[in-house]
């Protein structure tokens, strides 16, 4: 069976200010922007073979894919599923307060004003079986969150509620995952 990639975006201001970025489309830092192309060079000197690069339609996914995509070759397309989810309220907030993660525990329930848990997997969970169905033609790059990692992991490990909102990648953390 085949297998995938996934990156999480370059650094971005909220990141550093330990903020909830979510939905909101939040730029790269300077440093986001050199992770993405020292990832690109990563990809490249690591011969990490990809026929395409998929990516949120948020600009720290964007750019993070474009300068991926610009190094090693490899093109790139906006794939709307790999959205960050909407943290609703809770978006710029801290990524640490006590009301936040009482929220995280609750995965049926949406975020007020937001997407929940349950509806972030089921449209990862559908890409994923997309590309577990032609993955034995073509390998892709995922370019998204760390909410969108958290999903993708979900989907090869069997996680608590506390392990799945614990885990996470780091700001252009290259990911391999295979299908049986």
């Amino acid at each position: 069976m085949g297998h995938f990639y996934f990156v999480r975006h370059g650094q971005t201001i909220w990141n550093v200010e330990n903020k909830i970025c979510g939905a909101t489309d939040i730029a790269l830092t300077e440093l986001g922007h050199q992770q993405a192309i020292e990832t690109g060079k990563k990809i490249l000197a690591e011969y990490v073979k990809a026929d395409e690069i998929l990516y949120s339609p948020l600009i720290r996914a964007k750019d993070t894919a474009e300068h991926i995509s610009e190094i090693t070759g490899i093109p790139a397309r906006v794939e709307p599923r790999l959205i960050e989810q909407n943290f609703g309220k809770w978006e710029s907030t801290a990524r640490n307060g006590e009301e936040f993660k009482k929220a995280k525990a609750c995965f049926a329930n949406s975020y007020e004003g937001g997407e929940s848990m349950l509806r972030l997997a089921q449209r990862i969970y559908n890409l994923l079986d997309e590309i577990k169905a032609e993955s034995d033609k073509k390998t892709y790059i995922l370019v998204a969150h760390n909410g969108i990692a958290r999903a993708v992991h979900s989907y090869f490990n069997d996680l608590s509620n506390e392990a799945y909102a614990a885990w996470g990648v780091k700001n252009c953390e290259i990911v391999r995952y295979d299908f049986d």
